[in-house]
């Protein structure tokens, strides 16, 4: 297993290359409370408030923040439910939790709420976040907060060693369980978008995206997005706007094969 020192400076890595304004986040699903460290801050007891699974992350990514929740600390259910904190009520499965409000059907509801993604209940307790570059623990994922830009540099990257692109499920809702569920169960990366809640209670902006890699990949992560930059696509991108760019050898090669003006 690779040391924390190490993950510590891929989080470095990380926001140098991608040019993240916040950090990566290390999220740990917890089996017993022995795992969660002395410096985490348990909501309820520290604070003095539950808070939402989204909000815990942004405390974390912004601040800077150790947050370990269990049941107990958790305001909003769905992580309850997607974490297999507990199972989920016969009413959240027949539909109600979204209509009428974002489902135009009950039948609708139960159908988005029966795929609802859901790890094995009682395997877990709660979960735990940090940043990466800080993180005192052994994490199961990284989360990556970024724009449409960086996400493509994580996309080239992921798929740099073995040419594979990655799939992800998505959804409007419960980005939190979206973005933690999928790829605890596949190990395969994830991509996620911001639901309602995290945009309006965990401060998740317009232009951002969730990008979640097993901590297994990670290295592979890092090492796509060295090689991207050793073959000149890095970030920053010059801009241009041409109406016949100069096309790369390669591009200009195969269009010809394809009979094009070129």
């Amino acid at each position: 297993m690779t040391g924390l020192s190490v993950f510590h400076s891929y989080a470095e890595e990380f926001e140098t290359r991608l040019r993240l304004k916040t950090f990566p986040l290390a999220v740990k699903l917890l089996e017993k409370e022995e795992d969660i460290p002395e410096r985490a801050i348990r909501p309820k007891r520290d604070l003095g408030h539950h808070i939402a699974l989204c909000v815990a992350l942004s405390m974390s990514r912004r601040e800077g923040t150790i947050l370990a929740m269990l049941k107990e600390d958790m305001w909003c259910f769905d992580p309850v439910i997607g974490l297999g904190l507990a199972e989920p009520p016969e009413y959240f499965l027949e539909g109600y939790n979204r209509f009428p409000e974002s489902a135009r059907t009950l039948e609708a509801g139960k159908n988005w709420a029966c795929a609802f993604p859901r790890l094995e209940c009682g395997k877990y307790i709660g979960i735990m976040s940090a940043p990466l570059k800080t993180a005192n623990f052994t994490t199961d994922l990284i989360i990556i907060y970024c724009d449409s830009a960086q996400l493509t540099q994580l996309l080239m990257a992921a798929n740099c060693k073995d040419g594979r692109d990655i799939t992800s499920r998505l959804s409007g809702m419960s980005a939190c369980v979206y973005a933690i569920t999928p790829a605890m169960q596949s190990r395969e990366y994830q991509v996620t978008s911001p639901c309602a809640g995290d945009s309006r209670h965990a401060m998740a902006q317009d232009d951002e995206i969730t990008f979640t890699a097993p901590i297994e990949k990670v290295e592979d992560l890092i090492t796509g997005l060295r090689y991207l930059g050793e073959h000149n696509n890095a970030l920053p991108r010059v801009l241009t706007v041409e109406l016949e760019y100069q096309l790369p050898e390669k591009y200009e090669k195969i269009g010809k094969m394809l009979g094009m003006d070129i």
